[in-house]
């Protein structure tokens, strides 16, 4: 069965997502990488490689409602669990984790119709960084990293196909370890995060009794009490 999307398999590049956007011609493409040297996360922080790591961003148009949107990242992530498997849990918005450490990550960039989606996945790491993680504890070589981005942007461009009303809420809702915990709404204060919105938004009851929606680009840092 064709793949419903054109992959580009490069070597070390700068960033996948500046690839993916300059390969972009019309339909859904593909670029992996071994690694990058300027990768960067959510709100331009930079992005270190593992030892053996996916490097993968998904280059699409999309029609969902503008206000929609919101939700990509979130289903972005869900494709990332359905490749990686249930021991990958997913932090709002936008992190992939087992246990308290962070395995990978979810990159979601828009200019008008055409989205950029990235996915970054430590399989394997000796010395990881501070609060980082990996998912195997042997090099699974690179074949894995490439099987893995593939089914992800299968399964992100299937999620999507199924339209903003039907992208997985309950499935998301079951996999979300920030739902439940104590966190810093912005200027709201502190309050518990209960809910998603329908834009993709973290809907937290507030220590004051409103419920606040909060978005990916504000952010909700975890409480420690």
């Amino acid at each position: 069965m064709a793949t419903p999307y054109k992959l580009v398999e490069l070597g070390t590049v700068a960033s996948t997502q500046e690839e993916a956007r300059r390969a972009w011609a019309g339909k859904p493409v593909l670029v992996t990488a071994r690694h990058q040297t300027s990768g960067r996360g959510r709100r331009g922080a930079a992005w270190v490689d593992a030892s053996r790591a996916v490097a993968a961003s998904l280059a699409f148009e999309t029609d969902w409602p503008l206000r929609r949107r919101g939700l990509i990242p979130l289903v972005a992530g869900l494709a990332a669990r359905q490749a990686l498997g249930n021991p990958v849990r997913l932090k709002w918005p936008n992190d992939l984790v087992v246990g308290e450490l962070k395995v990978g990550g979810i990159l979601v960039e828009a200019a008008g119709g055409l989205v950029v989606a990235g996915v970054g996945v430590n399989l394997w790491w000796p010395d990881p960084i501070e609060g980082a993680g990996a998912l195997l504890g042997a090099d699974p070589g690179p074949e894995a990293a490439d099987w893995i981005a593939d089914h992800w942007a299968s399964a992100l461009l299937e999620r999507l196909a199924a339209g903003p009303d039907r992208w997985g809420r309950a499935e998301y809702l079951e996999a979300c370890v920030t739902l439940g915990v104590r966190v810093l709404a912005g200027e709201a204060g502190p309050g518990v995060a209960g809910d998603i919105g329908d834009d993709g938004s973290l809907l937290v009851a507030t220590d004051e009794g409103s419920i606040v929606a909060v978005s990916e680009s504000v952010g909700a840092a975890p409480l420690r009490d």
